[in-house]
């Protein structure tokens, strides 16, 4: 039989320990989290990986490889850090912040050059000055 002290707390005196991050961190940092997560995702989409096949490289769920995109501030460090070696192989945290790797160069390239459509008669007309 064990014994309670009044000074030791136990697990069963707090019956919902667990908390959620997003709750308790500071807004600046849990946006943080989103932009890593959101970077993620755009290299994971300019090496054009689908999430599942990343997911399964880093030997994460699918569902942590969503988290992880979404900027989830509950997950382990070291599951974001291998998700990313599963996008690029030896990129390190720095490098992602940066935005240098090439594939996001390209992506954004890509996405700053698309064509531009003749405006219609109506539209032209609501220019006239």
């Amino acid at each position: 039989m064990f014994v309670k002290s009044s000074n030791i707390a136990f697990a069963s005196d707090f019956p919902n320990m667990k908390i959620s991050q997003s709750s308790v961190l500071p807004p600046e940092l849990a946006q943080q989290a989103v932009h890593v997560g959101w970077l993620l995702a755009r290299l994971r989409q300019a090496r054009h990986i689908k999430q599942a096949e990343a997911a399964v490289r880093a030997g994460l769920s699918r569902n942590t490889a969503y988290r992880i995109e979404k900027g989830d501030p509950g997950l382990a460090f070291g599951q974001m850090l291998r998700y990313l070696d599963a996008i690029s192989p030896g990129a390190t945290l720095a490098s992602l912040l940066a935005e240098t790797d090439p594939a996001l160069k390209a992506l954004h390239s890509r996405e700053a050059t698309r064509r531009v459509r003749d405006l219609s008669a109506s539209e032209l007309q609501s220019l006239d000055f």
